[in-house]
């Protein structure tokens, strides 16, 4: 198996199941009919947004913080303040899954169940404008999924290989980097950035290694994560080498930064 072969395997792992769809698709059925019962015409819309809508969304397996970014679209004609739209969801959850783990993250509605964990988001709209907690007590402006068509566009752009990556570096900044980078942030950086990788990367050790540099770049120099990206790009360019030269030792190398699942 060739580092790449390694990474292209181990990105496809970092999809979710089909197992893992079919159960999300159902709780969302449950929650959207569960919202209509309880909520009724009070609720203008409801949908999933975020990572589970991009395709970068990682397997609880590998992350236990994975959840699914949820709007809950209110009819604020009373011109009401966000803390009683949270109150209103909180109320609502706790009536229907008293079994679950519930709690207030501002600027949202934790709900953990077995399976997922639902990021339940407050909001109204005016004309085609969402509005959403700013976690200080106020409204702000908030185009849900805006992201989705720039990474759908740079992901064809790339043969299809940007969604892998990010799934990848996102793995990585769990298993490696103890979560420092925010996992939207970072998604948003390595498009940005790797938009038009496909001019100088063939493959996707290509990528990642461009990725890493896209990340180095924002660091100052010897600081630690500045050293601990410079380690993952040296380690994988070894293990590049040794592929080669030493094919007892390469797999042991690459794992040493993109872990097996």
């Amino acid at each position: 198996m060739s580092v790449n072969t390694y990474l292209k395997e181990l990105s496809s792992n970092l999809v979710l199941s089909s197992d893992e769809n079919e159960k999300i698709k159902i709780s969302i059925s449950n929650l959207e009919d569960k919202l209509k019962n309880y909520f009724g015409d009070a609720v203008t819309e409801n949908f999933r947004f975020g990572s589970s809508t991009r395709g970068t969304i990682l397997p609880r397996k590998v992350d236990e913080n994975s959840d699914i970014d949820y709007m809950i679209v209110f009819d604020n004609s009373d011109n009401l303040k966000p803390q009683t739209y949270l109150d209103k969801i909180k109320k609502f959850v706790e009536k229907y899954y008293t079994k679950s783990e519930i709690h207030q993250s501002s600027p949202t509605i934790v709900l953990n169940l077995n399976h997922i964990k639902f990021e339940l988001v407050p909001a109204y709209k005016y004309g085609t404008a969402y509005y959403i907690s700013n976690g200080n007590g106020n409204w702000m402006y908030t185009n849900p999924n805006d992201f989705n068509d720039t990474l759908t566009h740079a992901n064809i752009l790339n043969d299809s290989k940007l969604k892998p990556i990010i799934r990848l570096i996102k793995y990585w900044n769990i298993t490696y980097c103890n979560r420092y980078y925010d996992s939207y942030n970072l998604e948003k950086k390595i498009t940005n950035d790797l938009k038009y990788a496909y001019t100088n990367c063939s493959n996707f050790s290509d990528y990642v290694l461009n990725a890493f540099s896209s990340l180095k770049s924002s660091l100052t120099f010897g600081s630690p994560q500045y050293n601990k990206i410079q380690k993952s790009i040296d380690k994988l360019k070894e293990a590049i080498e040794d592929e080669i030269k030493y094919p007892s030792l390469y797999l042991d190398e690459i794992k040493e930064i993109f872990p097996e699942i």
